[in-house]
């Protein structure tokens, strides 16, 4: 396996590592058109469209509208069939998300002026999100938990979920993930159609304030068209891991997590910055050892290859500022003293400090979210976490005399934007 090595010292660094970095979904013209098409479709003929598109596209046909809601006694029944030692897991995933998305619950507050003038801000949740979640062989029930869950701590009074099921193939552990997680209705489409169904509502899919959750090309150009109509959380790019070592760490470690990144798809990116050139090396052999163990080896080989690269940097100082040049979506701080360094990280969508902390652990049970920013938007976008499904309404209210003081500013200064209007009605109140 031939895996791109760079040097920090190299004329052409700069250059090279952008080449690198870029990604840009070229616009694919026919699925532009065809999502389009679909999304116009559904939100004239509703749940109509909504049964032929999944017919044709899932190969499902069901019977009427109402076939594509799955009971909730079928989600309890997926839960309570689980393995045991699946169900512990998940219940145990379940606790520590929820655990720590508690604490980023958001309250509303106040202050009241000399004046009597009150003002502040009042934290609401949303009324009802849509979570998408994919089927068929790319289906995680991780994914359920990361976007329920936060949703359901902040407050959202209703959520609902959508999962295709091709050929009528369900994956019992999605199902049950949803109803620990406390999903309140689920149903069995997918696509731009589904989307679609969410954004403008249909007679049997109630119409959704917010979309989250991850999807294929077609589901993530339906989320850019109907935000606007609804929000979304994000449009996520191909998943990436930056590592930054000191050497010390066992070099076998440090390759298989640059496989875990590497192994979701062939656009995947992963990064080594070490100052340690024999370090780097060791790391190069034990991927190429490696390798061959992983059933899904070819994605791997080809995503390390064309998007992949070994950094050998001047020192870890400098490795701070390449990551932060990236902003990547997982960080892995591999270093003796991690605490040490995190002032010089600015940017990332989620950093794993130490050793022992595998960007794995947080994909499924650590606790902070492992839906994160990718392609360099950690720079101005945070993690899916209670903010993204509560929403903020500022609180004015004036007292007798605070419409005196603020009458005549508002006044003067609608005077000068030439809004005669707001100009007099700030000083109607004044006395």
């Amino acid at each position: 396996m031939n895996i791109v090595r760079l040097s920090s010292r190299q004329a052409d660094f700069d250059v090279t590592l952008n080449k690198l970095l870029a990604f840009e979904e070229t616009a694919d013209e026919k699925l532009e058109a065809t999502v389009a098409a679909i999304l116009s479709d559904v939100k004239k003929r509703g749940d109509a469209a909504v049964l032929e598109y999944t017919s044709k596209f899932d190969r499902l046909p069901l019977a009427n509208a109402a076939a594509m809601e799955l009971p909730r006694a079928e989600l309890k029944a997926a839960f309570d069939a689980l393995p045991d030692a699946q169900r512990n897991a998940l219940e145990q995933a379940a606790q520590r998300v929820t655990a720590y998305h508690q604490k980023q619950v958001q309250s509303s507050w106040s202050y009241t002026e000399a004046d009597g003038t009150l003002l502040g801000q009042q934290i609401t949740a949303l009324d009802r999100v849509g979570l998408y979640v994919p089927g068929g062989k790319a289906a995680y029930p991780s994914s359920v938990l990361m976007n329920a869950l936060p949703a359901k701590v902040a407050g959202v009074a209703e959520l609902i979920m959508v999962v295709p099921t091709p050929d009528g193939v369900k994956n019992q552990l999605v199902l049950a993930a949803a109803y620990l997680s406390g999903v309140d209705r689920v149903f069995t489409i997918g696509g731009a159609q589904a989307v679609a169904a969410l954004a403008y509502g249909t007679a049997t899919i109630p119409k959704v304030d917010k979309i989250v959750g991850p999807g294929n090309a077609y589901v993530a150009a339906a989320k850019r068209r109907v935000f606007g109509v609804c929000g979304i959380d994000m449009i996520a790019g191909p998943s990436e891991i930056l590592v930054i070592c000191d050497g010390q760490t066992d070099s076998d470690w440090i390759a298989m997590d640059l496989f875990s990144q590497a192994e979701h798809d062939e656009l995947a990116q992963a990064i080594l910055l070490s100052p340690d050139e024999a370090f780097i090396e060791r790391v190069a052999r034990s991927a190429n050892k490696l390798l061959e163990q992983m059933p899904r080896k070819d994605i791997i080989k080809t995503a390390l290859e064309n998007r992949g690269a070994l950094i050998h940097v001047a020192d870890l100082d400098e490795a701070c500022t390449i990551s932060n040049r990236i902003a990547p979506e997982h960080l892995e701080l591999s270093v003796a003293n991690p605490e040490a360094w995190l002032p010089r990280l600015k940017h990332a969508g989620a950093i794993f400090m130490g050793r022992y902390t595998s960007e794995s652990l947080g994909d499924y049970c650590a606790g902070p979210n492992h839906v994160l920013p990718t392609s360099g938007t950690a720079r101005f976008s945070s993690p899916l976490g209670v903010y993204d499904f509560q929403k903020r309404s500022s609180l004015i209210q004036v007292s007798a005399q605070g419409a005196q003081t603020l009458g005549a500013i508002a006044s003067t200064l609608a005077f000068g934007e030439g809004l005669h209007a707001h100009a007099q009605s700030a000083l109607f109140r004044k006395m």
